[in-house]
């Protein structure tokens, strides 16, 4: 449903919000090892993010990325429409142009339906209520189970 550049932005700013420590920057090198991510992909999904005001970057020895706003003020909807904007909320599942109420898509009446619980699920969920869950449930944010 998202885009991969959406699903390592997302991973990585619970990332950030989990480890961060006031004013430090977080070099890109050590997330994209953490979370088993592509350095240079990462970079990208980044850039935009800090475009849109949801991070701030340094270059640098000390240099790197954190957030530009506190956790609790960050939702999942800013980071999807920073990265993959806001085509997932307003297209035709399908990908059919002009579907509407007018011309709808065999999808259309309950896509709308999904698309609202969706929206409210991205609005509602902040960057400091997932760490709580990552923290107190054990969740995982790196896509690979680590070997033993």
């Amino acid at each position: 449903m998202f885009s991969s550049s959406c699903e390592y932005g997302l991973r990585a700013t619970m990332y950030l919000a989990a480890i961060e420590n006031g004013d430090e920057y977080i070099s890109i090198g050590r997330i994209s090892e953490d979370l088993d991510i592509s350095f240079h992909f990462l970079t990208k999904t980044f850039q935009k993010m800090t475009q849109a005001g949801l991070l701030e970057s340094q270059r640098g020895p000390s240099g790197g990325v954190r957030l530009a706003r506190d956790p609790e003020e960050i939702t999942l909807r800013d980071i999807v429409f920073a990265i993959d904007g806001p085509g997932l909320f307003t297209e035709c599942i399908l990908g059919l142009p002009g579907c509407g109420d007018d011309k709808p898509c065999p999808l259309h009446n309950q896509w709308a339906t999904e698309r609202e619980r969706l929206v409210d699920m991205l609005e509602e969920a902040t960057l400091d209520q997932l760490v709580h869950d990552i923290e107190t449930l054990d969740l995982r944010l790196r896509a690979s189970l680590p070997t033993s």
